[in-house]
């Protein structure tokens, strides 16, 4: 057992508690997977996160993702929530205004110098969804066909059943209790907000790879959707998304095509609410 530095954060929002949960251990070098597992079971948070020395020399610092059943290779809000720990706790990167994240994917380069955290989106396959599947998702979640705008499979480290639907009020209206467990596998949902909206998409989660009926706010997911969109000549500006609205939260995802270049930087607000110590 060893004293360690631990942190939780709120990601996502700039109003805590109204993000999603974050524990971090900041310096977790000598934890075996074993131990990490049972910690992130502990916590019972979406996802708790280690942070180890890096073994690549281009990186700042090595990540490993813990959902409470699973490693995951990639995620969105543990990347933002886990660079904010490290730089919180003294981490310095190697080069001013950018941290670079070793994790199971490869390296995610975090930009420092925006109005918020935001890190470059890491390549997303992309796929048709299969007739069936969707056949299966229109059942299960009792939606209308013709709401039914595009679809797609995406895979950025985790894999993403995408739903886009014809407007924002659509994807809030859709009840996720009819989604029994665990037979059903995820389903993500997009749609479009009225052009006075302060916000460009809502998008909703409905998951249960993290041990809930649905996630609060998924970085990972919305960068496969801005690849996606991108890949769709539909990504021209930046884009607010908002999601957790259905579960009390206040989620803002703000996606910036890069100019010039095929990148798209994916970023949130992350506020520290708890930073201590804990014996494991």
């Amino acid at each position: 057992m060893a004293q360690r530095r631990f942190v939780q954060c709120d990601v996502f929002s700039s109003v805590p508690p109204k993000g999603n949960g974050l524990a971090v251990i900041v310096d977790a070098d000598g934890m075996s997977s074993s131990e990490m597992q049972a910690f992130a079971a502990w916590t019972n948070l979406a996802e708790t996160t280690f942070i180890l020395s890096p073994t690549d020399p281009a990186a700042d610092y090595r990540v490993r993702i813990f959902t409470p059943g699973r490693e995951m290779l990639f995620a969105g809000h543990p990347t933002l929530g886990s660079c904010a720990a490290w730089l919180h706790c003294g981490g310095r990167p190697k080069t001013d205004g950018k941290v670079i994240q070793e994790c199971a994917i490869g390296l995610v380069e975090i930009d420092q110098t925006g109005k918020v955290p935001a890190f470059v989106a890491p390549s997303t396959e992309v796929r048709d969804m299969p007739g069936t599947d969707l056949e299966r998702l229109i059942n299960a979640l009792g939606l209308d066909k013709a709401q039914i705008v595009n679809t797609a499979i995406l895979n950025n480290g985790p894999e993403w059943q995408l739903l886009e639907l014809a407007t924002a009020q659509d994807v809030l209206d859709v009840d996720a209790s009819r989604v029994n467990w665990p037979e059903f596998v995820g389903v993500s949902l997009l749609g479009r907000h009225a052009s006075d909206n302060e916000c460009d998409y809502e998008v909703r989660n409905i998951s249960p790879s993290s041990g809930m009926t649905e996630d609060p706010i998924t970085g990972s997911l919305n960068s496969a959707i801005a690849i996606w969109l991108q890949g769709q000549n539909r990504l021209q500006a930046n884009l607010v998304m908002a999601q957790g609205t259905k579960m009390g939260r206040l989620g803002r995802v703000f996606i910036e095509p890069e100019a010039n270049s095929d990148r798209v930087k994916i970023g949130g607000a992350t506020r520290i609410v708890i930073d201590g110590t804990v014996d494991i």
